[in-house]
């Protein structure tokens, strides 16, 4: 049994979401929040939002024992890249890409 959380269309570019999901992925779910409590990076913040989700989910629509989930699998994918321009000297532009991520968590019980 799994329970999954997604978040769609961050606003932030996959590289610097996958270094926050490289230090939960196998981690128990509550330690995972601590550690996402105490690591300085702008990620920290969808990644926790997401976490906490696929937490109420094993709970409320698996009946999972929260206590013994753990980060099976934690991976980002690149979303849609919004273009915008930057006026350059000259008459020129430049192009700015701003980048979006899927964020996704599975958590799974401990067997014994």
């Amino acid at each position: 049994m799994e329970a999954k959380a997604k978040a769609t269309y961050v606003r932030m570019s996959p590289r610097k979401v996958q270094i926050v999901l490289d230090l939960i992925r196998n981690q128990p779910a509550d330690k995972a929040m601590a550690i996402l409590k105490f690591t300085p990076k702008a990620a920290t913040e969808p990644v926790s939002k997401v976490l906490k989700s696929a937490m109420a989910n094993a709970e409320n629509n698996y009946n999972m024992d929260v206590t013994r989930l753990y980060v099976s699998e934690a991976h980002v994918a690149p979303g849609p890249i919004l273009k915008r321009v930057q006026p350059r000297s000259h008459g020129r532009a430049y192009r700015i890409n701003k980048r979006t991520s899927h964020i996704t968590l599975v958590l799974k019980e401990m067997e014994d």
